[in-house]
């Protein structure tokens, strides 16, 4: 089963969010949400209203709406930071703050290329596109935070690291998609940008063995399957115009 089938098992909510998103922007039609993502956090629903205000309609408004989501993800992510440190183990502690930086690191690096790669389109399509892929990972990080904490204040033995990824076939099939968009990026990247997906690539990585010991097999999923949509969006956006 390819990553693409999975995360149609898996990944709907975030599939239906983005495309809600994305409904929004372009004024199609009211999409149908799933439960989930009609409870969403309020700062999925305040961005939601926002998109939807006949006054933020402009691709600068919209973008705007985005980018205040994004701050709001970005002070729950330090928020959940900050409330997991006294709730864990030294050892613990030292574990999650390797993930937390080698994530702050590839966070960075990505950001250079999605620079790289939206310099080659043109279009207020592609303007909103890396606002909302921009917003997605502080979101998706957050997330995993708040997961931490809930987990850290219940007690319990701490979540054992998922068996070897040889040794569990969604993680295989996931690394195969995530290699095969890697490449297909690659290949249609400008020559002088490529550097910058190499790197992007070698931090999101230390970001992946970092975090892994911290999360079950499904946790590993999710970083992965968050890492092939970006590739695969990326992939197919570099050089449109």
């Amino acid at each position: 089963m390819r990553l693409t089938a999975f995360l149609a098992d898996n990944g709907g909510w975030r599939r239906e969010f983005r495309a809600l998103v994305f409904a929004l922007v372009c004024g199609l039609a009211p999409l149908t949400a799933s439960a989930e993502v009609a409870a969403a956090d309020p700062i999925d629903a305040a961005m939601r209203t926002c998109l939807a205000r006949s006054d933020m309609s402009s691709t600068a408004g919209q973008v705007q709406c985005m980018d205040t989501a994004r701050i709001g993800w970005n002070t729950a992510l330090d928020n959940a930071w900050q409330q997991l440190q006294p709730k864990l183990p030294s050892a613990r502690r030292r574990q999650w703050q390797k993930s937390q930086a080698s994530w702050q690191a590839s966070r960075d690096a990505e950001k250079q290329l999605f620079a790289a790669v939206f310099a080659t389109t043109r279009g207020t399509m592609y303007v909103l596109a890396e606002a909302d892929m921009q917003l997605q990972p502080v979101r998706d990080r957050a997330l995993a935070l708040r997961r931490a904490v809930a987990e850290a204040s219940a007690g319990g033995d701490p979540v054992r690291g998922p068996r070897t990824c040889r040794a569990d076939a969604r993680c295989e099939h996931a690394m195969f998609d995530m290699n095969r968009y890697y490449r297909r990026l690659q290949a249609k990247m400008p020559v002088r940008s490529r550097p910058t997906l190499t790197r992007a690539q070698k931090a999101w990585t230390a970001y992946l063995n970092a975090t892994t010991p911290l999360v079950d097999e499904r946790g590993r999923i999710d970083i992965i399957g968050a890492h092939v949509v970006t590739l695969k969006r990326l992939s197919e956006t570099v050089g449109n115009d």
